[in-house]
């Protein structure tokens, strides 16, 4: 087990690669979303607040230098150390000429305190000459791109909105690897008709496409969104505690050994959180998770189940 875990934790990747633990400096590189600009659609994936899963992000009324040093200062208390991950977190951060991703992406990755270079975009957001840029930034410190899929389902891609098909993904992320980056996908349990076994395929699939780490997240109905309004309007629930934690432990049970998780939840805006209310006591969730685990005796990338 990783560090008495039974899971590949991303604390004990990142002790593994770099000797310490990295905090994220969450950034705003000043984006949008053609999936919000009328490009593809207007108004995001139904789930998506206005802040483009940014939220917790410096304001894009800074520079880049100013988000560092304010970002840093938000952690000083419980962080000794001298290196971070710039995390460009806010809305698709892919989505501008690349001239203008080098002027911004090139002076972080060349600041001694950055040790990872974290970019959160889209699949479809990943023209040739950006994955030239990745590759050239990848050169120079660990690159990490993360493509928010959510869902191998298309069925359920169509229904949130996401705006591309899954050979798009495939395609990124074959893209991205030989580019040299490493590749974080975004899943998203409780996803409105979702079965069980929808969830499952894909991690599954997300597994075989050979992503190097994932995200699990929560659904969490924000006060805002278009998903908002159809649970107010009874036209889906939201998972119970006992049912994500269930189904968090079966993934893990799928997902390779060597797959890095970033994330076993998430945490929702507590201001415009609508449901589940129980996540807001995410160390709580964490808790039931890791005993829950140990209760079936699972260990990531042991316990493995055929996609039947």
């Amino acid at each position: 087990m990783w560090n008495g875990r039974r899971y590949y934790s991303l604390d004990c990747y990142l002790k593994e690669t770099f000797g310490e633990k990295l905090y994220k400096l969450s950034l705003d590189g000043g984006m949008t979303c053609p999936n919000r600009d009328g490009t593809i659609s207007y108004g995001g994936c139904i789930f998506c607040s206005g802040e483009g899963s940014g939220d917790f992000a410096v304001s894009r009324r800074n520079g880049a230098e100013e988000q560092i040093q304010y970002a840093k200062s938000l952690v000083k208390n419980k962080y000794d150390g001298e290196k971070f991950i710039a995390y460009f977190q806010s809305f698709t951060n892919t989505y501008a000429d690349t001239e203008y991703l080098r002027k911004l992406f090139l002076p972080v990755i060349m600041r001694e305190d950055i040790a990872v270079l974290d970019i959160a975009t889209r699949p479809d957001c990943l023209e040739n000459d950006k994955i030239e840029l990745i590759k050239e930034l990848a050169h120079i410190k660990p690159v990490w791109v993360e493509l928010g899929l959510q869902t191998s389902n298309e069925k359920t891609a169509e229904f949130i909105n996401r705006g591309y098909h899954l050979s798009v993904y495939d395609d990124a992320v074959k893209r991205l690897k030989a580019a040299g980056a490493e590749v974080i996908t975004h899943m998203i349990i409780g996803l409105p008709h979702e079965m069980r076994e929808d969830m499952l395929r894909t991690a599954w699939h997300i597994a075989w496409c050979g992503s190097d780490g994932i995200k699990l997240q929560l659904l969490h109905i924000l006060e805002g969104t278009k998903l908002a309004q159809l649970y107010r309007n009874g036209e889906f629930s939201a998972l119970e505690e006992r049912e994500y934690i269930s189904i968090v432990c079966d993934l893990l049970a799928v997902l390779p050994e060597n797959m890095v998780i970033h994330r076993l939840t998430g945490d929702g805006d507590k201001a415009k959180l609508i449901a589940p209310k129980w996540s807001r006591n995410k160390r709580r969730v964490l808790n039931l998770i890791s005993h829950e685990l140990k209760v079936r005796g699972i260990i990531q990338g042991i316990n493995k189940k055929t996609n039947g």
